[in-house]
């Protein structure tokens, strides 16, 4: 653990929670921005989260709380940006354009960016001049419900600078949390986005009855089509597709969890419109952010350049944006598997 190193964590979830208790274990001191007063009031009072795993308690002697966002990130030497992704461009509006100089990012972020439809280091480099090589990201297969009561999770950690990625290896490294080392910056992204608008998929499967054997070709088809878009985003990359692995489990591993795991928010938001709920309705239900839904029509505008063959996803994207009947959704995503 490199102890001189500042970490600020921005966004008060689930997933940050489960960040800040990773470091903490490590006797890691933290910046922590937490958007609202009476939730930092109530971590300090009670030592946990008001509302997310609040099963996790902190050593507060490791922790400065703050509600002003800049004041974290100038106090800060990396900063972990771990709000959803619908609300990075309010958590960061007003910042001056500098205010990442001399700071490295690492992206908790698993979702694209809206109304824009980028990934977090391209509105960070518009917005804010980030280069590619202060520009991290963490990835799965992890659940931050299983990071709380400290069951063996895996992170990887992908970085343009692989001194960089060692580094947060070395440093979210416990005796529960395994890291690996990862350079596919844009596919790990997009594998991140995808995986969630796939699990939306499973759990509208499950509501609708579908039974485990369906399940095991509806993922291994979501995974062939994840692989296939990947490829197609990989020219950008100096590294040749070849040389990628997309069974990996930054790529593969964290599709299978999010697709079966009773604690994954996109399956269980999906299995709300497999019962019957509408969208509106399976929302307000959740109280929580489903990643895969914005995902869904983001990735859809993003394939109209990429032109990869993505119709499971697609099959998605009119079921939650074009009220295409769920079942009717999925027999025509029957066919696409065969």
């Amino acid at each position: 653990m490199s102890m001189h190193t500042k970490y600020g964590i921005l966004g008060g979830g689930s997933w940050a929670t489960a960040l800040a208790k990773i470091l903490t274990d490590n006797r890691q001191k933290i910046h922590w921005w937490v958007r609202e007063e009476k939730n930092i009031a109530f971590f300090k009072d009670r030592r946990h989260n008001p509302h997310y795993v609040s099963s996790i308690y902190f050593d507060l002697s490791l922790i400065e709380f703050s509600n002003d966002v800049q004041h974290v990130i100038a106090n800060s030497d990396i900063l972990i940006i771990a709000v959803p992704s619908a609300y990075v461009i309010s958590s960061l509006a007003d910042l001056p354009e500098n205010v990442f100089l001399h700071k490295k990012v690492i992206s908790a972020v698993k979702g694209i960016i809206p109304p824009h439809n980028t990934l977090l280091n391209e509105f960070l480099s518009e917005q804010f001049h980030l280069r590619n090589d202060q520009y991290s990201l963490v990835a799965g297969p992890c659940h931050a419900e299983e990071v709380a009561s400290e069951k063996l999770s895996y992170l990887t950690f992908s970085s343009n600078v692989a001194a960089d990625a060692a580094m947060f290896a070395i440093d979210f490294s416990t005796p529960y949390i395994k890291t690996i080392q990862n350079h596919d910056v844009t596919g790990v992204q997009y594998a991140a986005v995808l995986k969630n608008i796939y699990a939306i998929g499973a759990g509208i499967a499950h509501g609708l009855d579908y039974g485990d054997n369906f399940m095991s070709v509806y993922i291994a088809g979501a995974a062939d089509e994840m692989a296939g878009f990947l490829r197609k985003c990989a020219w950008k990359e100096e590294d040749t597709i070849s040389k990628i692995n997309y069974a990996a489990s930054v790529y593969l591993g964290d599709l299978l969890v999010t697709c079966y795991s009773l604690h994954s928010r996109n399956r269980r938001f999906g299995n709300y419109l497999g019962k019957g709920y509408s969208v509106k309705a399976a929302q307000l239900e959740m109280n929580m952010i489903a990643e895969g839904y914005n995902a869904a029509k983001g990735i859809f505008e993003i394939n109209k350049k990429i032109n990869a063959n993505i119709p499971i996803a697609t099959a998605i994207y009119q079921m939650l944006w074009e009220d295409k009947d769920v079942a009717e959704g999925f027999r025509a995503i029957e066919e696409v598997l065969i």
